[in-house]
C-alpha cells in the first residue's frame, strides 16, 4: 500500500510519530506499552470494551424481550462506517481525492486495520457512542412521545455532547492530526474542524438514529416481530441511509456556504443550535412529564447504558484532567510540544450536558420487574 500513502499522510504520519512503512498490513498488532503516550490505551480500552458489552447488552435484550432496535443500531453504525471511513483513508482509490484529499491521519493504537488508517477503537466508537445516545433518549420516552424526526434530533444532541469531550482532546494528546489546510476541513473550532464538530458528532447518529427508528424500532414499539432475514436487509438499509443522511442534513452549509468559510461556518452552528434547542425543549419536557408521572409513555430502563455512561465519563474526566496543564501553558493554541489543543469551556459545556442526561435517566421511572415483557421465545424477560 506503499503507492497510497500520500504526502500529507506521510507529513501527519511524521508529526505523529510513526511513517507509512511502519503501519503495514491490513491488520496489525502491537504492545500497548509502545504506543505514543498512555492515554492510547486507555481510550482503546475504554471505547472497546465499552463497544463489546452494547453488543452483548443488544444481544440479550433481542434473547429475553424479542426486542431487536438495540442490535441493529449497534450493526447499523458499523455498516454506516464502512460505507464511510475507506473512501476519506484511501482517497485515491476510490476517487475522491479532488474532494475530499486527506483529512486526518490517525495514530498507531494496540490493532490497527488497513495498513494503519484505521485502529479498532474506532471501528467499535461508532456502535458505542451511538447506542450511549439512542438509548438515553429512548429511556426519556421521547420517541414515544415526540416521534422519530425528534427522537432522532435528541440523539445526535446528546452523541454530540459526549463525542466532543472526546473530539477535542483527540489533537493535543496525539490521538489523531488534522490537515490544516483542506478545505472539507474548514472553518476550525480551536483544534477541531467545524464539519467534525457538527456533521460527525450530531448529524450522522441523528441520521443513524432516524433510520433505525423508522425502519425498526417505532414496529418494535407497535409490538411487531422482525425474522433475522427481515433484520439483515433493514440493517443494511439503515446503514446505506444513515449515509446519505450524512450528505444530506449539511446541505445548507455545504451548498450556500461553498463560497466562503466564514459563511459555510455560521450554517454549520446555526444547524447546530436548531437541533440543539428541538432537543433541549423535547427531552426537558418529556423528563418532566416522566418525573410528574403525567407521562404515558410505559417506562424502559437500561442499566448497562446508565452507569457505562457515567465510566465514560469519568475516564475523560481523568484525562482532561492530565491535560489541562499543558493546555494552560499553551501558547496560540498550541502547546510546548507543538499539539493543538481544544475549546476548555466547550468541552465543559459538553460535560454538563453529558452528565444532565445520564442523570435524568436516574430519576425517571423504571418497569416493574414483574412487568417487564417477555420475549416472542417465551423466555422470561430479564429483571
Amino acid at each position: 500500500m506503499a503507492d497510497l500513502c500520500t504526502p500529507t499522510f506521510e507529513d501527519l504520519a511524521t508529526r505523529l510519530g510513526f511513517t507509512c512503512a511502519e503501519a503495514g498490513g491490513p491488520v496489525e498488532f502491537r504492545s500497548p506499552t509502545a504506543l505514543e503516550n498512555w492515554t492510547l490505551p486507555v481510550l482503546e480500552f475504554t471505547i472497546v470494551l465499552g463497544a463489546v458489552l452494547a453488543l452483548v447488552y443488544a444481544i440479550l435484550r433481542l434473547r429475553r424481550h424479542g426486542d431487536p432496535t438495540n442490535l441493529v443500531v449497534w450493526f447499523g453504525a458499523t455498516a454506516f462506517l464502512f460505507v464511510i471511513e475507506p473512501p476519506i483513508y484511501f482517497p485515491d482509490a476510490f476517487g475522491t481525492e479532488e474532494y475530499l484529499g486527506t483529512m486526518f491521519a490517525h495514530n498507531l493504537f494496540s490493532v490497527e486495520f488497513l495498513w494503519g488508517r484505521l485502529p479498532l477503537y474506532i471501528v467499535a466508537i461508532y456502535p458505542f457512542m451511538a447506542t450511549i445516545a439512542f438509548e438515553i433518549v429512548r429511556m426519556l420516552g421521547v420517541f414515544k412521545r415526540y416521534g422519530v424526526i425528534v427522537g432522532a434530533a435528541s440523539v445526535g444532541f446528546v452523541h454530540h455532547a459526549f463525542y466532543e469531550i472526546f473530539d477535542h482532546l483527540g489533537p493535543q494528546l496525539r490521538w489523531w492530526e488534522w490537515t490544516l489546510d483542506n478545505k472539507v476541513n474548514l472553518p476550525f473550532f480551536d483544534s477541531v474542524p467545524l464539519p467534525s464538530v457538527v456533521v460527525f458528532a450530531a448529524l450522522w447518529p441523528m441520521s443513524l438514529a432516524l433510520c433505525a427508528q423508522f425502519f425498526v424500532g417505532r414496529h418494535v414499539d407497535a409490538g411487531r416481530h422482525f425474522s433475522g432475514l427481515q433484520l439483515l436487509w433493514r440493517t443494511v438499509v439503515i446503514g446505506l441511509s444513515a449515509s446519505v443522511g450524512v450528505f444530506v442534513l449539511p446541505l445548507p452549509a455545504t451548498v450556500f456556504g461553498a463560497g466562503s468559510d466564514t459563511v459555510r461556518g455560521v450554517l454549520y452552528a446555526a444547524e447546530l443550535v436548531a437541533l440543539s434547542a428541538v432537543a433541549i425543549w423535547a427531552m426537558a419536557t418529556q423528563w418532566s412529564r416522566m418525573r410528574s408521572g403525567t407521562s404515558t409513555i410505559p417506562p424502559y430502563s437500561n442499566d448497562f447504558v446508565r452507569w457505562y455512561a457515567i465510566a465514560y465519563l469519568a475516564v475523560f474526566a481523568l484525562l482532561w484532567a492530565t491535560a489541562l496543564p499543558d493546555w494552560f501553558d499553551a501558547v496560540d493554541g498550541v502547546t510546548v510540544g507543538g499539539d493543538p489543543v481544544g475549546s476548555l469551556w466547550y468541552t465543559a459545556g459538553c460535560f454538563a450536558v453529558a452528565i444532565l442526561s445520564v442523570a435524568a435517566t436516574f430519576t425517571v421511572p423504571r418497569p416493574a420487574p414483574d412487568s417487564a415483557s417477555t420475549a416472542a421465545s417465551g423466555e422470561p424477560a430479564a429483571v
